[in-house]
């Protein structure tokens, strides 16, 4: 209270008013005022000033797992810790159930170094145990900053404003991290605001659509499916790939909306190849798991192919292993044994990556494991990766279940996974994904070629 009133002046008193529940922290208003004032002062004297933004991550699944009361005390305890953390002049205010507000007093020198130092300080405080009734409780906290020198704008709420986006970027970044703003920060975070709200007219109009990756078989070089990507063309940001708007179709409840564009367009190409008597057993179209607890899934995959008079083995559902390792035996779990009744082949994507017990190959009736491009990275050099694949094969042999390796680079890795005995191959060293209008000029090449290609022994053939 004495530094504030040196800093502030008789004012600043006022501000210190604070929730009774949790002594010493500000209100969000008087934060506010706080923050306006310092700006003012740190421009005024040439000196620096910096407002973290903190969040306790998982703060819901707490007062589910410990109850509310337990949840209070927490972020009583936070609160606390970030007060016998910082100096008396420092200013902290609680901005919403579980998340925090620091405001520094102008200092003479304060880099970015500094900064992040005093954030894993932070961090480290209130990331000790709580003990409630005898139980220690663990919390992880997301920092984000902002130096009111690289504010966006010269006002106190836009250099709050920054402090929260670099808080977003944290959490993006999984639990406890610690992120500084930046312009381009600011640029990918309305990036992100834009493609949200792009996303609907996209689905609806065709600006996402399915790009195909073909995939080969080992022994013969001969063409055995492809996989469908979703790509989405947009207006002015050109070409994006699933990992730039994925979260947006997800936030927006539209990844059921997602797999039945992709499913349409899939069909739609499978009987275009059809009639230019281009041979294409299969196309694998990846199903999330929101979709695979719709209840009426197995209904809406059969009306779809007897639209298009296809039959269900032309279709293979992909499913991650880190769905099939979590489902239990529920909906999810119906759904996928109920379109391998029906014919569609199941494939289990991202091999090794999940920790899918064996026996859930054979309880979703997989037909074939992707296996996942970490453990072809490479192999051809690397003798342990090649002991790897060839436990994943065997198993594989074992339960008769078909393998695909994924990622497949160079030569070497597609020579090697023949010889290894690897049914199939995907990868860039195979072809790139590519739009529909590319696929039949890419199918009559590679078939061209076929016949001046040598064949690969396998493990299978000797």
């Amino acid at each position: 209270m004495p530094g504030l009133y040196l800093i502030f002046g008789q004012g600043a008193l006022r501000f210190r008013a604070s929730d009774p529940a949790v002594p010493g922290i500000l209100t969000r208003q008087a934060f506010s005022e706080i923050v306006s004032q310092t700006l003012k002062q740190a421009h005024a004297e040439d000196r620096f000033a910096v407002i973290y933004a903190i969040a306790l991550s998982e703060f819901d699944a707490l007062a589910d797992r410990y109850g509310q009361a337990a949840a209070d005390t927490v972020v009583l305890r936070t609160g606390e810790r970030l007060i016998a953390t910082l100096r008396d002049v420092d200013s902290v205010a609680q901005l919403g159930d579980a998340r925090f507000g620091i405001c520094t007093a102008p200092l003479r020198h304060l880099d970015l170094e500094t900064c992040i130092q005093m954030a894993s300080r932070l961090q480290t405080a209130l990331e000790e145990p709580v003990a409630i009734n005898g139980v220690n409780i663990y919390v992880s906290a997301s920092v984000g900053f902002c130096q009111h020198t690289r504010a966006p704008d010269s006002g106190g709420d836009a250099w709050m404003r920054a402090a929260v986006t670099a808080l977003r970027e944290a959490q993006h970044r999984g639990p406890s991290a610690i992120r500084a703003f930046s312009d381009q920060m600011r640029i990918a975070i309305e990036t992100r605001e834009e493609i949200r709200d792009d996303v609907v007219k996209a689905l609806d109009s065709g600006q996402i659509q399915p790009w195909f990756q073909p995939q080969i078989s080992t022994d013969t070089g001969e063409i055995t499916g492809f996989e469908a990507l979703a790509r989405w063309h947009h207006p002015q940001r050109g070409i994006l790939l699933p990992k730039d708007f994925l979260s947006a179709i997800e936030s927006a409840g539209l990844l059921e909306r997602l797999t039945e564009v992709m499913m349409y367009h899939t069909f739609a190409a499978l009987k275009a190849w059809d009639g230019a008597d281009a041979q294409v057993p299969q196309v694998g179209v990846n199903f999330t798991s929101s979709e695979l607890r719709n209840p009426r899934l197995t209904d809406k995959v059969r009306w779809e192919l007897d639209r298009f008079d296809l039959t269900p083995d032309r279709l293979a559902v992909e499913v991650l292993e880190t769905v099939v390792a979590c489902a239990p035996d529920d909906l999810i779990t119906r759904n996928i044994n109920a379109l391998g009744a029906m014919g569609c082949r199941i494939d289990l994507d991202d091999f090794g990556t999940g920790h899918a017990a064996i026996t859930s190959i054979r309880r979703f009736s997989v037909s074939r494991i992707k296996i996942d491009r970490s453990f072809v990275m490479k192999a051809d050099r690397d003798p342990e990766q090649q002991r790897m694949i060839s436990a994943i094969l065997t198993m594989a042999e074992r339960l008769e279940v078909e393998t695909l390796a994924e990622g497949v680079e160079t030569v070497g890795e597609h020579v090697l996974l023949a010889q290894l005995g690897c049914d199939h191959v995907q990868g860039y060293g195979i072809g790139r994904p590519m739009p529909f209008d590319q696929t039949l000029d890419w199918i009559s090449r590679h078939t061209a070629k076929l016949a001046d290609t040598p064949r690969f022994m396998d493990g299978k053939s000797g």
